[in-house]
């Protein structure tokens, strides 16, 4: 059970301003995340690190949360495949959802189990209507399951799967069926659209505003052989310039939204991923600036 010797969390979030930026946390940024000052930095995780009994990074996490707002990012549900998502996966969602009470829940637009075969890979799944099938159907069991809505993330494509709709069309379609929202990473965009030959502003036009409840940004790479052609979703590199750029163009468009620094591998020093954090809050809040003067 949680210490009650803390603030009760609910009193943390009345005190709290809406979510702004906040950075995938990471055991290395554990001591930084609770030495930054205030509480306006939220966090996001993801569960499948944390659905243990105990431990040290329980711990910290729950020291964590009674600071700061809070983020559960999935990657192991399946959510796109044509099975029912695992029963006993759900539950232990239910258990830290139950625990922490994140403000937001997301997974992504792919599949990874197959036949009772996990891959350790998020893989994609064409813009069809079977597929939106699978996956409105997987998505209300995981809503059911946990009481509460989710948000799901558009993936990044190497190869164009040709389905039955745009990609667009396909997650607004979901959406509405469903009543889940979108979590809206930007570089997938980016990279997808470079990969594939897409429309990046396009993309972001299709897209309703109000269905989008958070943003991701991370880095990518040029792949080692084919260099700028193909684009590399790696999240271990600093963000790059011009997907910083269809940020500005994304919030201009559907106002400031949470907004979530990812980086998983080749960690920087914590000043480094903080000061992108910031970068991304100054867009936000000159975002709502403009938002308050028009009315």
């Amino acid at each position: 059970m949680m210490s009650h010797t803390t603030p009760p969390r609910a009193d943390i979030q009345r005190a709290s301003p809406p979510m702004g930026a906040g950075l995938g946390l990471k055991p290395e940024y554990y001591r930084d995340v609770l030495d930054v000052p205030g509480n306006d930095l939220w966090v996001e995780v993801h569960p499948e690190n944390y659905m243990t009994d105990g431990g040290p990074r329980l711990a910290w996490l729950t020291a964590i949360r009674d600071r700061r707002l809070l983020s559960l990012h999935g990657v192991g549900l399946s959510l796109a495949g044509d099975e029912a998502v695992d029963a006993a996966h759900l539950a232990r969602w239910k258990t830290l959802v139950d625990r922490f009470e994140p403000e937001l829940i997301s997974e992504h637009v792919a599949w990874s189990v197959k036949d009772g075969i996990y891959y350790a890979d998020l893989l994609p799944t064409p813009a069809t209507k079977l597929a939106a099938d699978y996956l409105c159907a997987n998505i209300d069991r995981m809503q059911s399951a946990l009481g509460r809505k989710i948000l799901i993330e558009n993936p990044s494509l190497y190869i164009d799967l040709k389905g039955d709709m745009s990609e667009p069309e396909f997650l607004t379609d979901i959406c509405k069926r469903t009543g889940c929202g979108l979590l809206l990473d930007v570089n997938n965009v980016f990279v997808t659209a470079n990969n594939i030959g897409r429309d990046a502003k396009g993309y972001i036009d299709a897209i309703p505003a109000n269905l989008i409840g958070e943003v991701h940004l991370a880095g990518h790479r040029p792949d080692p052989i084919l260099g700028q052609a193909l684009l590399i979703d790696s999240h271990d590199e600093a963000i790059n310039e011009d997907v910083w750029a269809l940020y500005d163009y994304l919030i201009a468009r559907v106002g400031p939204k949470p907004t979530l620094i990812e980086r998983d591998s080749n960690l920087p020093p914590f000043k480094e991923l903080l000061a992108e954090t910031k970068r991304a809050q100054a867009k936000l809040t000159q975002s709502e600036g403009m938002e308050l003067a028009n009315g």
